[in-house]
């Protein structure tokens, strides 16, 4: 996770992060529901149930802060998605793989 929580890094990549204001319980929820939704998308199943899961999962992801608009409210732009190479975390992720690579016996780890 960045170090200001917005963004979790996966293969070198800023997703935007859950509301960190959300009730807990809230959070719980919109969880459960996200998690029913992609459910709902596995396997063969008729396009119209695919497409109500996939609204489904949207409306949540929007819910919880990670889609739609930004849940922080000082003005900075959202990277999500983003490479975090070619975003201002670029300092901070290449201390961060750095540190990874030395933990790992000094491989350097390559974003993919």
């Amino acid at each position: 996770m960045t170090p200001d929580g917005r963004y979790l890094v996966v293969r070198g990549r800023l997703w935007r992060a859950a509301n960190p204001a959300l009730p807990a319980t809230v959070r719980q929820e919109l969880v459960q529901q996200l998690m029913s939704a992609r459910r709902a998308l596995r396997g063969t199943r008729p396009a119209q149930e695919r497409a109500d899961a996939r609204r489904r999962v949207d409306a949540v992801k929007t819910a919880l802060g990670e889609r739609g608009p930004v849940w922080w409210t000082d003005g900075a732009p959202d990277y999500n998605r983003k490479l975090a190479r070619n975003t201002p975390y670029a300092d901070w992720y290449e201390r961060l793989e750095r540190s990874q690579a030395a933990a790992a016996g000094g491989e350097r780890m390559q974003p993919r």
